[in-house]
């Protein structure tokens, strides 16, 4: 422990002081700019895809689109909203086989379905799906590995920098402002 460092800080000291020597602050340096030359092009898309997102509950860049499609006949009311994937669907009115509902219809005798949806344009709407990967996905490993990385990413600045550098320690405070932001926002 160095002289004038208090007991209870000698840990938060010592980590802070750690020496990793040139060649680590080169390795690491390295891994973190291949690797983020590597994944330029995903990390757009997840930031394209999350700022589309921010608006999905607005017809923002949505266009109308028609759709035609064969369900199963006889449907009841919730059945048929599930198989539409339409949430809070209701039936407008229903006269003898045919069900109305908000931009749409569906004939219960041959499970015709007829409706307008609004949808991105394609190239934002695949964006927004790999975006929302889920584990039943074949390509769900493709966003396994985009986390792990963006984990990289956030402990490896640590180390390219001797602590006692100028620059880490400018860094720490950027660190310290960022993390605290995160928590506010996560309680907000």
């Amino acid at each position: 422990m160095k002289k004038g460092v208090p007991q209870r800080e000698a840990f938060l000291h010592s980590f802070l002081q750690l020496d990793m020597g040139r060649k680590s602050e080169n390795t690491f340096r390295e891994f973190h700019r291949y690797l983020g030359f590597f994944l330029a092009g995903i990390m757009a898309v997840y930031a394209i895809s999350g700022i589309v997102l921010t608006f999905r509950n607005t017809d923002y860049m949505k266009s109308d689109v028609q759709v035609s499609t064969t369900l199963q006949p006889n449907l009841n009311e919730e059945t048929l909203g599930a198989a539409l994937r339409k949430r809070g669907f209701k039936v407008d009115k229903t006269e003898g086989d045919m069900l109305y509902f908000n931009g749409g219809s569906y004939n219960a005798k041959t499970g015709e379905a007829s409706y307008t949806e609004k949808r991105l344009p394609a190239i934002l709407e695949n964006m927004n799906k790999l975006h929302k990967m889920h584990s039943g996905n074949p390509l769900f490993w493709l966003g396994i590995f985009f986390g792990v990385a963006l984990l990289f990413f956030s402990i490896s600045a640590f180390f390219m920098f001797r602590p006692s550098a100028p620059i880490y320690k400018k860094g720490l405070y950027f660190a310290v402002a960022g993390f605290l932001l995160t928590i506010v926002l996560l309680f907000v």
